[in-house]
């Protein structure tokens, strides 16, 4: 295991405990979140070695790594998936200056097989060898490993996707950093994560099912994206909901506690209807280059 000595945004050395909440889908361990004290960043504390944390991830229950329909949760997972998988293409179309995406952190393919479909230079890179494989022989899309990400050109790609990725970062200021200097100057980043500030989080506390410990490294909220891409000179410019991943989040969560889908649906329901701009169960933010 790996002790976290210094804030991953602001670098302070003083943290506070925030909750201990276990791992529900592969190891039954338990794990900590605490929060900096100098600016309030939630992150995982302690975390797997960078070599022993790809275990964590090995879960059939896993789905944005597999398109299995076993269980009501992941056939409604399935089905949903389709109709966002439209939305995210429709969204980069509306943003992109150019032809040229980078996903990051491309599962299956899923994605990337669409947007290649509607004609884009698309790249994926995905860290695990068996989701790349899945791609290759369900979509014959070719992902990379994410290990070439410091191998890409600079000022290279219009389009920069991250659909529930950051929190999953190991380096994360190296590959922001990296990641930024990859993107052209007129290009997009459209960065997908978890909200620490939704009303789902705040009811379901140590059975949030979006805290996901240990493989989520970090804990976002608003604030937290606006300053740590602030540091890269890159700024917020919109930020969209991801309305259904209220729904899904609190069925895992019901599942975690004991608890039902009727609870799970309308948690879900009371979480949008709450929900402002900021404060949704996973949101989408746009970000761009600062202009000088």
């Amino acid at each position: 295991m790996n002790t976290i000595t210094h804030c991953p945004i602001c670098a302070g050395t003083e943290f506070k405990q925030f909750l201990n909440a276990v791992d529900y889908t592969v190891s039954r361990e338990t794990f900590s979140i605490v929060s900096c004290a100098k600016c309030g960043f939630h992150f995982t504390n302690t975390i797997p070695s960078i070599d022993k944390i790809g275990d964590y991830y090995k879960s059939e229950s896993y789905v944005s790594h597999s398109s299995t329909n076993k269980g009501l949760i992941n056939k409604l997972y399935q089905r949903v998936r389709k109709h966002t998988l439209k939305q995210k293409l429709a969204l980069v179309s509306r943003l992109a200056n150019g032809r040229s995406i980078l996903d990051i952190g491309a599962g299956t393919g899923h994605f990337l097989n669409v947007c290649q479909q509607a004609g884009w230079n698309a790249l994926g890179l995905e860290p695990d060898a068996d989701a790349r494989a899945f791609a290759k022989k369900e979509f014959g899309v070719e992902l990379k490993s994410t290990d070439e990400l410091h191998d890409l050109a600079p000022n290279s790609k219009d389009v920069i996707t991250m659909w529930h990725v950051l929190e999953h970062v190991y380096e994360l200021r190296k590959d922001v950093e990296q990641i930024v200097n990859i993107l052209k100057e007129d290009g997009v980043l459209v960065v997908a994560v978890p909200n620490r500030n939704s009303f789902d989080a705040k009811r379901y506390r140590e059975f949030w099912a979006a805290y996901d410990l240990p493989i989520h490294l970090y804990h976002f909220v608003p604030n937290d994206i606006k300053t740590l891409f602030g540091q890269f000179q890159m700024e917020v410019t919109e930020i969209l909901p991801m309305k259904f991943d209220a729904y899904y989040v609190s069925m895992l969560s019901e599942k975690y506690k004991g608890g039902n889908i009727i609870k799970a649906f309308f948690n879900g329901w009371r979480s949008n209807l709450k929900a402002k701009t900021g404060s949704y169960s996973s949101q989408i933010y746009i970000l761009k280059k600062k202009r000088n």
